[in-house]
């Protein structure tokens, strides 16, 4: 069994063919997917997937990329929360990729989730882009330990990842790790305990090798699973066995909804 812990079934390209995306799913024994939020206007699209397939989970939160979107609160972010397959509060985070120049609002949305998290009781998604050090300080200074939750589509050293794990954070693996110049990140897959690893697509993004350049789905977790099994020489069953199992030890909310 697999999950895909982290995708956009609400997307255009995913939302639009969903019955045919969830049935690939289950062909390739990804038999759980949540589904996260990045803007509050979204947030109903990605609960009502949620609400409609049991074996779907939701997320809410702001991506670090939306600059435009109307700031939240950190009792808005609680409320919106407080939802039986809402199983956590995310993406959040800090991208210097994308934007440029002051990028202090970006550090203080940020701060509001992981103080939402905490009071809500249910752990972080974080995404973070050429900001580790910035992300791991505030993670520090808000106390994110304190619930924990995952660096989603990791993409850093084995040094941020040992610090994130420290924090009580799992490490989750997209298809970039399959890809032929992600020597570096495959090393990072080798080392990372089993019992803190996730597996993810991000879709419709990122689609794994062989793949890449094509709109992905929740399906093609089995290809991202495989590598890190044939990296860690180790069976497909292996690693989907164990990132299930951290999948729901770490959503607590998702094995209440199982």
């Amino acid at each position: 069994m697999l999950v895909d812990s982290h995708c956009h079934l609400n997307f255009n390209d995913l939302a639009g063919n969903l019955p045919a995306v969830l049935d690939a799913m289950h062909v390739n024994g990804v038999e759980y997917a949540l589904c996260v939020g990045v803007t509050l206007k979204e947030f109903p699209q990605v609960l009502a997937i949620a609400e409609k397939y049991p074996h779907i989970y939701a997320s809410v939160g702001i991506h670090p990329d939306y600059q435009d979107e109307e700031e939240v609160s950190v009792e808005q972010l609680v409320q919106l929360a407080d939802h039986p397959k809402v199983v956590a509060i995310g993406e959040t985070g800090l991208d210097y990729f994308r934007l440029q120049g002051d990028l202090e609002w970006q550090r203080e949305r940020f701060r509001k989730h992981i103080r939402a998290a905490i009071a809500a009781g249910k752990p972080l998604i974080i995404h973070t882009r050429n900001a580790a050090e910035d992300t791991l300080s505030i993670m520090r200074e808000e106390g994110a330990e304190r619930i924990g939750g995952v660096m989603h589509c990791f993409t850093e050293s084995w040094d941020v990842a040992e610090q994130a794990m420290a924090l009580g954070f799992y490490i989750s693996f997209s298809g970039i790790v399959t890809f032929k110049n992600a020597a570096a990140l495959q090393e990072v897959a080798m080392k990372v305990p089993l019992d803190r690893m996730l597996v993810e697509t991000d879709s419709p993004y990122l689609a794994p090798i062989p793949f890449r350049g094509k709109t992905n789905q929740p399906a093609y977790v089995r290809y991202v699973a495989q590598t890190i099994a044939d990296l860690r020489c180790t069976s497909l069953a292996a690693i989907g066995n164990a990132t299930t199992e951290n999948f729901f030890r770490l959503f607590k909310q998702a094995q209440v909804c199982r």
